[in-house]
């Protein structure tokens, strides 16, 4: 079940913070690429690293979610940011749009700690942030249709549906991440769902009256 657009039919906002967000996470990637291991271990998360001077590390909790480890991560996010994004910021409108995208990428980054707290391996990716916007679609937006790719059909269905399946399936590997353990790096699930978690209750803040 691939997303491949929706329905921007109601949309009455250009949705700037939406495309910048894209943008300058294209342009962070590329400039990782040229200077290669030490832009990451610089600019990335380090759970150890920031509980040993949480104000020193402090920055890496917004440079992170900006980094992605490759092509396919990158796509994929940049993907469904493209996709979800710009309806819920046509919602919020730019600048709590804007605050809402890192408050939950700040929240996801916490929740993935929270399962690691012991470990060295560098977290990135705007994964966490980009849940938080799903969130806040399922949420304000249940029965927009949602194209998608099913093997080589193309099908609309309903933003529950897909998300809905989206969210089980993190909450599934997350579990299943713990059982394994907190350390393996590799995919950050707890983050994913702090940041899906995140953007639902921030939703219920933000919503407002609209119903879509």
């Amino acid at each position: 079940m691939f997303p491949i657009g929706d329905d921007n039919s109601s949309r009455k906002l250009f949705p700037v913070v939406t495309y910048a967000l894209v943008a300058l996470n294209v342009l962070v990637f590329l400039v990782e690429l040229v200077s290669g291991d030490a832009f990451i271990e610089t600019w990335a998360f380090v759970p150890t690293r920031f509980l040993a001077n949480p104000a020193g590390d402090f920055v890496t909790l917004f440079s992170s979610m900006f980094m992605h480890g490759g092509w396919l991560h990158i796509g994929g996010n940049m993907l469904y940011l493209w996709i979800f994004g710009d309806n819920v910021e046509d919602r919020f409108g730019h600048l709590r749009y804007l605050l809402f995208y890192l408050i939950c990428g700040v929240a996801a980054t916490f929740a993935q700690l929270a399962f690691s707290l012991g470990s060295d391996i560098p977290n990135l990716g705007a994964s966490g942030a980009i849940a938080g916007v799903l969130g806040a679609y399922v949420l304000l937006f249940p029965r927009r249709r949602v194209t998608v790719l099913l093997g080589y059909i193309v099908v609309p269905m309903p933003a529950l549906a897909v998300i809905g399946f989206w969210i089980v399936l993190q909450f599934f590997n997350g579990i299943g991440s713990i059982a394994a353990s907190a350390d393996t790096g590799g995919v950050a699930y707890m983050a994913h769902i702090g940041g899906f978690i995140a953007g639902l209750v921030l939703a219920l803040v933000l919503r407002g009256k609209r119903v879509a």
